[in-house]
């Protein structure tokens, strides 16, 4: 019987396939900036327009000339802009990314907030950023994954 011999040059590591710290503060990173972008477009966690202001709290921040996304009255959580500023991505570790609020005061207002209507939780645009930014850092790590034999 004859024999026959393979000689693989390249070898696939599976071993390095997961993400590390900096790739998940990355992704961390992107999803919280789209998050808040839509909300200063005033923009609910469905893509939806925002409920609008009620007309005293409407009325009190046209006076100080802080009107919200293109003039109107729409909830965009930037009224002295403290909110959205100490919203930042606050724990990294090799499988998740978490962001909160810095002080005790902006976590209540972020919380009553959300019983107005809902603006954490992810859109379905901020789920496609987070998936191409995914995607981006997966192709950095493929050439750390083919690793060629020498010899």
């Amino acid at each position: 019987m004859a024999s026959i011999r393979v000689f693989v040059k390249k070898q696939i590591e599976v071993g390095r396939m997961n993400f590390g710290q900096k790739q998940m503060l990355k992704l961390g990173t992107v999803g919280l900036a789209d998050v808040k972008r839509r909300i200063s477009r005033a923009q609910n966690d469905q893509d939806a327009p925002s409920k609008p202001l009620t007309k005293r709290y409407a009325i009190r921040k046209s006076k100080l000339r802080r009107v919200g996304f293109r003039g109107t009255n729409k909830r965009d959580l930037t009224f002295t802009g403290d909110l959205m500023r100490s919203w930042q991505v606050r724990t990294v570790s090799e499988a998740k990314a978490a962001a909160t609020w810095s002080t005790l005061r902006n976590r209540q207002k972020a919380r009553s907030n959300q019983r107005i209507e809902d603006f954490i939780s992810f859109s379905p645009s901020n789920v496609r950023a987070v998936s191409t930014a995914a995607g981006q850092v997966v192709a950095e790590l493929i050439p750390r994954l083919v690793k060629t034999k020498n010899g």
